[in-house]
């Protein structure tokens, strides 16, 4: 029986919250790279070489993540992410190496983000809410997260120039420890028994991964994951580089979270109106051509401010779009599992644009292969949407005949 604080607005600003602390602290660790490679004395290769395993290890992790989800429920897997975050956090902090760098900005933030974000707090809601409310509540949550993520790059920078980036890294640490009990909110009812056959785990994955569209959103989704990662991770050391201020650096990355805020909820908003496939295809088809100004314009104040609003407007609107795709093509059940297994396709993406962005700065002096390539994978993606058979699967349909 679900308890009368829990509303369907509680549960969205419980879940929008956590999930916004967990990605405000991944989008402000550019933030970083200039002082802790100064400190240490550690190359671009190596912090980059760190935000790409944490992408890896976010994305491999995530399917499991989503297996003990489905199974025991979302607020259970939301404490021990935050726990597990904070932990990283401090042990990022203290790290004396680049094994020990890797080991927590990568591998445990990877594990406590796998935990933390889309997937499992979209799975909880799509369960959670009704489903005509879905796209509403999909869209709040990340509307939320969204400005969670714009308090936190002021918060980053101020937190940095008044402390040190090492105090920094411990107080964002103490943040995540606190906003553990806000998991209640997400808290799922357990499931009566019934003697209508319930679908195994096995079989739904035998299911969409039969599934031609599923892989093809998995592959497409790698585009996102490219172009995030390597904007989040590099754009302050490509603007600095460019003869640009610290400052410059804060107000794009604000205004991306600030722009985010609006496009992921009205992405949620939009996907009920009009066929999800063709909005991801229109939004990387987008992405592309901003990507494309950006560098080939002459690089100013104003252009830098225009193209962070327009990749702001762009930024996590796929995620509450692809994780609709997979919950009308293949039910809500498994749902955090099988977005989890597509957003392994993001998580390469990430890794490589977290990781060639450092490796190739490192071997040529810039970046503009990389943005490149950044416009080169939106295409591709684009191209790999449009034709996605978006239609509920056969078992979906017979159930609804019946």
């Amino acid at each position: 029986m679900k308890t009368s604080w829990r509303t369907p607005l509680v549960m969205v600003l419980g879940g929008g919250i956590i999930m916004g602390l967990a990605l405000g602290m991944r989008h402000v660790q550019g933030l970083f790279l200039v002082p802790m490679t100064a400190t240490h004395g550690w190359t671009r290769q190596d912090f980059g070489l760190t935000m790409a395993v944490q992408n890896l290890a976010w994305g491999l992790l995530m399917p499991f993540t989503g297996m003990i989800a489905d199974r025991y429920g979302s607020a259970r897997v939301l404490v021990t992410g935050c726990l597990l975050y904070a932990s990283g956090l401090y042990w990022m902090a203290n790290a004396s190496s680049t094994t020990e760098l890797l080991l927590a900005g990568g591998v445990v933030i990877g594990a406590a983000l796998s935990a933390t974000s889309f997937g499992t707090v979209y799975g909880a809601l799509s369960r959670l809410v009704l489903p005509e409310r879905r796209g509403w509540a999909l869209g709040l949550a990340g509307a939320i997260s969204g400005l969670c993520q714009f308090v936190m790059v002021p918060a980053a920078q101020s937190l940095i120039s008044g402390f040190g980036w090492l105090a920094a890294l411990i107080i964002f640490a103490l943040v995540m420890m606190m906003a553990t009990p806000l998991a209640g909110a997400l808290a799922e009812p357990a499931t009566e028994k019934s003697n209508q056959k319930v679908q195994a785990l096995g079989d739904a994955l035998r299911e969409a991964f039969s599934h031609k569209g599923f892989w093809m959103l998995n592959v497409g989704f790698l585009a996102c994951g490219f172009q995030l990662a390597f904007i989040a991770g590099h754009l302050p050391a490509y603007l600095l580089d460019k003869g640009m201020s610290g400052r410059d650096a804060v107000v794009a990355l604000s205004l991306i979270a600030l722009s985010n805020v609006a496009g992921t909820y009205y992405s949620g908003i939009l996907g009920t109106r009009f066929r999800r496939k063709h909005l991801l295809a229109y939004n990387y088809l987008i992405r592309s051509a901003v990507i494309a100004a950006f560098v080939l314009l002459p690089l100013s104040t104003w252009t830098l401010y225009a193209f962070s609003m327009a990749m702001g407007l762009l930024w996590l609107g796929t995620v509450p779009l692809t994780n609709g795709v997979v919950s009308q093509v293949f039910g809500v059940k498994y749902l955090t599992t099988l977005f989890g297994f597509v957003f392994v396709g993001h998580q390469i993406g990430g890794f490589l644009g977290a990781w060639l962005g450092g490796l190739v700065f490192d071997l040529t002096n810039s970046y503009d292969l990389v943005w490149f390539g950044s416009i080169a994978v939106g295409l591709i993606a684009a191209a790999l949407h449009w034709p996605i058979d978006d239609r509920p699967v056969a078992r979906l349909r017979a159930a609804d005949a019946y």
